[in-house]
């Protein structure tokens, strides 16, 4: 039961998909592996003959797809995110082998949301969605062709974590767990780092007329580490206080 329930609790995000045909393929590629959970980002089309098409008995996966307008919204409970990539970036990201973030998401999804994000076709995911990661998964590939059509993409990761379910031994406990109260949300954690950013300029530290890569190297310190909820309403509460006055003037 454990690990249906883990499954139960892994959704598969797909960002900005502009080929119709592609979503067909995920759904089948999670289908076979077990998997439910599909969540649509500004799809250019959807629903779509060709994604039923593609489907080929996954048609439920569609049918009980959610469609979102923005990756806040498609992300707003979870607590683990991980998003795949195959380029490296000018900053580097935690990176994951498709087995070990496969273990990951089994033993995080046995009581909290878990999402796996997938970019585009062409151009894969933003930095500014990479930021919304905790950990980034890569699936090696040729160097001489690295281009992974999606739902083969979407298939890998969601055959290591079918294999991740059916091992079932040595499963970590959850980060939860161990701290002994509950993560914060990718909305909670989010919401935190758009405080921290006002502070930052209403202070003077962070300029943003010439940011450069600041508030990217922050989030990455603090994506390197599982916040509680607790954490976070502390966090906020220090830059609550420091942007009100210290000592109010006494009154004549």
């Amino acid at each position: 039961m454990q690990s249906v329930m883990s499954l139960d609790r892994i959704r598969v995000v797909l960002v900005a998909t502009s080929h119709a045909g592609n979503i067909g393929g995920c759904a089948r590629a999670m289908k076979t592996m077990g998997l439910t959970r599909l969540v649509l980002v500004d799809p250019l089309r959807f629903p779509d003959p060709e994604a039923t098409a593609r489907a080929v008995g996954a048609e439920d996966i569609l049918i009980n797809a959610t469609v979102c307008a923005s990756l806040d919204e498609a992300l707003a409970d979870c607590q683990l995110v991980i998003g795949t990539s195959a380029r490296n970036r000018r900053i580097p990201w935690p990176v994951l082998a498709p087995e070990a973030a496969a273990e990951l998401m089994v033993s995080e999804a046995s009581d909290r949301e878990v999402a796996v994000l997938f970019g585009r076709e062409r151009t894969g995911l933003t930095n500014e969605e990479l930021d919304r990661c905790q950990w980034l998964v890569n699936i090696p590939t040729a160097s001489a062709f690295s281009s992974l059509n999606l739902a083969s993409a979407v298939q890998i990761i969601g055959y290591e974590i079918r294999r991740a379910v059916l091992r079932g031994d040595a499963v970590p406990r959850t980060a939860e767990d161990m701290l002994g109260e509950p993560l914060a949300s990718a909305e909670e954690v989010q919401r935190y780092y758009e405080h921290l950013q006002q502070v930052l300029v209403e202070t003077g530290f962070l300029d943003p007329d010439n940011p450069r890569l600041l508030m990217r190297r922050l989030m990455r310190l603090y994506n390197r580490i599982q916040l509680t909820t607790n954490e976070v309403n502390i966090l906020r509460g220090i830059l609550a206080a420091v942007t009100e006055p210290h000592h109010k003037k006494p009154r004549n």
